[in-house]
């Protein structure tokens, strides 16, 4: 069983930066990506970033050259460092571990940007 936990949430002014992390402990065998996603209220949940195991990286249109994800294989954990936050960025993100057999999904971290 793989678990997922997110640190790094919390409340920031307009064009302020967060860094989220995520670790992943357990058995993980054939990773193809971890990732974050995050749902705002009354909204479906929606991809921000991910990276796979080779490194390649995707984003979400909304949120390219401001967010940046990154991983640290050896430790098991995927960081997204938030930059220039936006009010519409307010959400719950999500980290996620997707593997050949499974995917995986974190507790979730509130991101709250006031304007």
């Amino acid at each position: 069983q793989v678990q997922l936990v997110e640190s790094g949430g919390g409340l920031v002014q307009a064009g302020g930066s967060l860094r989220l992390s995520c670790a992943a402990s357990g058995s993980i065998r054939s990773l193809n990506y971890m990732g974050w996603y995050r749902q705002a209220p009354g909204k479906q949940r929606e991809l921000v970033a991910t990276i796979t195991s080779g490194s390649s990286t995707n984003y979400q249109d909304s949120v390219e050259g401001r967010f940046t994800i990154s991983r640290d294989s050896a430790k098991n954990t995927v960081f997204l460092q938030m930059n220039s936050l936006k009010p519409e960025d307010t959400a719950v993100y999500y980290c996620t571990l997707k593997t050949t057999f499974s995917t995986y999904w974190g507790q979730g971290a509130q991101v709250t940007v006031s304007s």
